[in-house]
């Protein structure tokens, strides 16, 4: 008997439905050139790993190798200097999604939401509580800062803490520190915006093994100067990432406070399902978030259980390109691949 995405790929050509591309399984694909972390996940496949453990290592070597900066311990730093972890995982087999958000303390934070997921029977832990549940599954507290991430924030102290995430308080947040206070609410304009797009570059992966089982995860560090507490798209379900092995996966990395509230993932994932080809699916949700919002800052990666893959990004000043990763059965290293934004 033929492999479940293969029957489905054939099903799709014979049917004309949509434009697919049959490309053979497994597939690692990842927002960003993290080439590190695309390499472990795929050598996980290889070792007759399981696809979560290929999402889990792939993100856990970002988090390693600090992508970026945005991705890992010693990044950005929030407005009092910590820096803090989002992470999730989600098993496209079982719908089961493990998350945590404001993690201290901890570096492994997408290996915690692992944790989350399969020792506990919740979804999502945030904050203190979540750092002390890490401790009691054995993973180790340390310090989170490090020279790079301190020096982001003493430099930022004296730049009169510009840029931050505050609006309508006093003093005026485009020129003073806090304490803040409310003040009169300003009308805000849809691009009224204060991102710096050199400081969003979370990581999101999607993996389908050979049997066509789909997951999907994401790990960041927020968004540079983050209010305390912020928690951003990354570890949301539906938002940062999805995956569903009976139509495929997407991820999400960009402004989270914006692409957050319209579930982008799922939306690309649900027209997959309908037949749409990935590139198409993730078009339409970055589509219709700049409907509202046209100047905001994201990118998407979609994938289909017949292995096709694709990807888009909103055209804003500064970003033209999105760079991702890719590697599947027919390729003999990983591809970075790149996609006009739109």
């Amino acid at each position: 008997m033929m492999p479940r995405p293969v029957q489905m790929c054939l099903v799709l050509l014979l049917l004309a439905l949509v434009p697919v591309s049959c490309a053979a399984l497994p597939l690692v694909i990842n927002t960003w050139p993290f080439k590190k972390a695309t390499e472990q996940a795929w050598r996980v496949l290889q070792a007759g790993g399981s696809a979560l453990d290929a999402v889990e290592q792939g993100c856990g070597q970002c988090e390693k190798d600090q992508c970026d900066g945005s991705v890992g311990y010693g990044g950005n730093p929030d407005e009092t200097g910590e820096t803090t972890l989002d992470a999730m995982i989600m098993n496209g087999d079982t719908m089961e999604v493990g998350a945590v958000g404001d993690l201290r303390r901890i570096k492994d934070a997408i290996s915690v939401a692992r944790a989350v997921m399969e020792h506990s029977k919740h979804t999502f832990l945030v904050g203190e509580s979540a750092s002390v549940f890490a401790e009691n599954m054995g993973f180790t507290a340390e310090d989170l800062t490090t020279n790079t991430s301190l020096n982001i924030y003493k430099k930022w102290l004296n730049a009169n803490c510009q840029p931050n995430y505050r609006q309508s308080v006093s003093p005026d947040p485009s020129n003073a520190c806090g304490p803040y206070k409310p003040s009169a609410r300003l009308q805000q304009t849809a691009g009224d915006q204060h991102i710096n797009i050199h400081t969003h570059d979370t990581i999101g992966m999607i993996v389908i093994n050979q049997k066509g089982h789909v997951t999907a995860g994401t790990s960041t560090n927020g968004a540079r100067h983050k209010i305390p507490g912020r928690v951003g798209d990354s570890p949301v379900a539906g938002a940062g990432a999805y995956a569903d092995s009976t139509a495929g996966g997407a991820a999400a990395t960009g402004d989270g406070d914006v692409m957050m509230r319209f579930l982008p993932s799922y939306h690309a994932v649900e027209l997959m399902r309908a037949g749409t080809d990935p590139t198409t699916a993730c078009k339409k949700a970055i589509t219709r978030i700049r409907k509202y919002f046209p100047q905001f800052f994201g990118a998407m990666i979609c994938a289909n259980i017949t292995g096709g893959y694709g990807a888009a990004c909103n055209k804003v000043p500064g970003f033209s390109q999105f760079n991702f990763m890719v590697y599947n059965a027919q390729l003999k290293s990983p591809l970075q691949a790149m996609v006009d934004c739109i």
